[in-house]
């Protein structure tokens, strides 16, 4: 990984997990493969939104719905990679989600926002000021999941800084999730946080917004376990 915080904070887990964990300590697992959509369960969208083209997960964003991890994650980090292919392209992963859409066909959980910088240029032409990072890297409650912002615009947490790149560019996010608390990096800077989230055990869920958006190197490394009560964990879907 090319993100030094990241690291560092990792590697500081990890040597507080030792002897828990003795010989087996945590290891970043591949969550996409290059080759196919192993590991991952479509939840409402089609067989042909997501599919694999030359070791990338691309998204077409038609219909607007998830795909979910197969099972459940609680501490984690997890690096993702993308970049937007439309003007003004909509998506973001869920993290510490129900997985079960509902009026919007998007679930309950942890929004991580994925913005193509444009939104700044369509709020230009229309005469408005856009609002600061709101292009990419908002951490909010979706489907009335609640949680504490760092740095409240309402109810989300705005990204300090304008860090993504622009549509075909690619962006990379590095988050920390652990104990109802996510810190976000983007493009090697932490930028955004949020805490005090409801669910602190859930699914991961890929976003299709209405925009084709590309994937890679999804990776994932499980930290040691918290105190998580059944109502801090989002239901298992049947």
């Amino acid at each position: 990984m090319n993100n030094h915080i990241l690291r560092v904070i990792a590697w500081i887990l990890i040597a507080s997990a030792w002897p828990v964990y003795g010989s087996e300590v945590p290891k970043w697992i591949d969550l996409f493969n290059g080759k196919d959509l192993t590991g991952w369960i479509d939840v409402n969208t089609s067989p042909s939104t997501w599919y694999v083209k030359d070791g990338l997960l691309i998204c077409k964003g038609k219909p607007i719905g998830v795909m979910r991890s197969e099972r459940q994650y609680e501490n984690f980090l997890l690096h993702i990679e993308w970049r937007h292919m439309e003007p003004g392209g909509n998506s973001g992963v869920f993290a510490w989600s129900d997985a079960k859409p509902f009026g919007n066909r998007l679930p309950k959980g942890l929004e991580i926002q994925m913005l193509e910088l444009d939104w700044v240029n369509i709020h230009a032409r229309n005469g408005k000021k856009p609002p600061i990072a709101y292009v990419h890297g908002e951490l909010f409650g979706a489907g009335g999941l609640k949680a504490t912002p760092d740095n409240p615009r309402g109810s989300r947490s705005k990204s300090l800084e304008n860090r993504c790149k622009g549509r075909g560019e690619w962006n990379y996010y590095d988050v920390v999730l652990v104990d109802g608390v996510a810190k976000l990096s983007v493009n090697g800077k932490f930028v955004n946080g949020i805490r005090n989230v409801q669910y602190k055990k859930g699914y991961l869920c890929l976003e299709s917004e209405g925009a084709e958006i590309h994937f890679r190197n999804i990776k994932l490394m499980e930290l040691p376990p918290g105190i998580t009560s059944k109502e801090q964990t989002a239901p298992l879907v049947e």
